[in-house]
């Protein structure tokens, strides 16, 4: 009996959501097929994005908002190779590895900035990454067509300096995708997406099995010890932080290949809300997250999303009440998880003071 209740206790919020995805399914009444097809579409689009969070949590920095700056690496790279007419599975390789390069500048330049910022890493992420969109606007909305030189017709606003507001992938929509799909009924699924997924799952799992593995660890465990024992712990959040960024800019290209088109200037913005709201619904908290509870909130968070609108249609008579519970979801769970980990830091230190006190 003690057992089933700290199993509870220990997944209440993904079995909430569970609770409330079943709800949400039998007063939207969608067709099996149609639900499912969402949900294909669905994770293979967005669970490489939320696997990129799992490595700075393990090393004590919390949850990654800088995957930001690797969403914007990938959508940089996207914009060139759109200019360049890169197409097809060759193409997309092609702009994975141009984003690479400044998704590893782009990590390495946050990774500094948090390591200024030791205990506060998840506001100041936050705020690198509205900063860095600020950047990007002014770089892609202001000077492309002034001071950087970019003649392109399909790119270019017509009649003023910037990218156009919605950039057609077309040459490499599906480019992932479409290598190798097994069709169920109507549904498509991208065989060979699940198993880039599936690698970089694999892959986290071995990585935490080696030495460079076992110091991440040892600094999300306690990071003053850690330098105790030699660990390099600076050099080590930063890499923390660059392998998050680099897996984001190839989330980002997985995401924006299976959707098709690119928003230039709000593609981007939502990726770390949503990525980590997803994460925390799995069950993972800012000190813990491992690849099952990733997956598992991929899955609720936008089983919510896809059944959402049309059971706020059926209960409530309007769809948007759906929109706005979403939203309310993803910020939400994301304020409870936060003050929840401020609460239990707090009880850990009154309760270490206390023993000191005692001893």
């Amino acid at each position: 009996m003690n057992q089933v209740k700290r199993l509870i206790s220990r997944n209440a919020v993904p079995i909430l959501f569970g609770v409330v995805c079943i709800l949400g399914i039998y007063f939207a009444q969608m067709p099996g097929q149609f639900l499912l097809m969402e949900m294909v579409k669905r994770m293979a689009r967005n669970s490489f994005l939320v696997l990129s969070l799992i490595i700075p949590v393990a090393a004590g920095m919390g949850l990654n908002f800088g995957i930001v700056l690797g969403a914007l690496a990938g959508q940089i790279a996207l914009i060139l190779a759109t200019h360049w007419e890169w197409a097809g599975v060759g193409g997309f390789v092609l702009t994975a590895l141009l984003a690479t390069p400044l998704a590893v500048l782009f990590g390495w330049l946050a990774g500094m900035l948090l390591n200024k910022a030791k205990g506060r890493e998840m506001i100041t992420g936050m705020v690198m990454g509205f900063f860095a969109n600020g950047v990007y606007q002014f770089v892609f909305l202001f000077l492309v067509g002034t001071v950087i030189p970019f003649e392109n017709p399909r790119l270019r606003i017509s009649t003023s300096p910037g990218l156009r507001n919605t950039i057609d992938l077309f040459r490499l929509k599906n480019a992932l995708d479409k290598i190798w799909e097994v069709r169920y009924g109507f549904v498509g699924i991208p065989v060979v997406t699940f198993l880039v997924i599936a690698l970089l799952a694999v892959a986290i799992w071995a990585f935490f099995r080696t030495k460079l593995g076992q110091e991440f660890r040892a600094i999300g465990q306690d990071r003053h010890i850690a330098e105790v024992a030699g660990i390099n712990v600076d050099r080590n959040r930063i890499l923390a932080i660059i392998f998050s960024t680099v897996l984001a800019a190839w989330g980002q290209l997985i995401f924006l290949q299976n959707i098709g088109t690119l928003n230039t200037y709000n593609s981007h913005e939502q990726v770390g809300t949503f990525a980590i709201a997803a994460l925390l619904i799995g069950g993972a908290t800012v000190t813990k997250a491992t690849i099952t509870q990733a997956l598992m909130g991929t899955f609720l968070f936008h089983l919510l999303f896809a059944v959402s609108p049309r059971a706020g249609q059926t209960i409530f008579g309007s769809a948007q009440v759906g929109e706005y519970f979403r939203v309310f979801v993803a910020y939400g769970i994301i304020a409870v998880s936060l003050a929840l980990h401020a609460w239990q830091g707090r009880a850990a230190a009154k309760a270490k003071l206390k023993e000191d006190t005692t001893a």
